[in-house]
């Protein structure tokens, strides 16, 4: 796929970069570059191949996901200017 000047200017202005018309025909070669080997890689049959996030396969350590309070509520708003059973007392903004 070819890139043309249009297209590298419009990228930079979404990329809110400045470039001069020298940086602008390097950057035209080298986004032409990178489509076409994307474009190669399309060629590639996938078919089989089972997706994965690693190249090892890993088992990641898990844990039981239990809900709990801390058990610290005292600790959490002992420095509160004003509190109420474990709460923050708040001024009220809306009325």
């Amino acid at each position: 796929m070819q890139v043309d000047d249009k297209t590298v200017r419009r990228i930079a202005r979404l990329a809110r970069i400045k470039i001069t018309d020298t940086e602008a025909t390097g950057l035209q070669a080298e986004l032409t570059g990178i489509l076409n080997w994307v474009e190669q890689l399309k060629e590639v049959d996938t078919a089989g191949v089972e997706p994965m996030t690693r190249v090892v396969p890993i088992d990641l350590k898990t844990r039981e996901d239990v809900v709990t309070d801390g058990g610290i509520a005292d600790q959490v708003t002992a420095n509160a200017p004003e509190r109420a059973d474990h709460f923050f007392v708040v001024p009220k903004v809306v009325e």
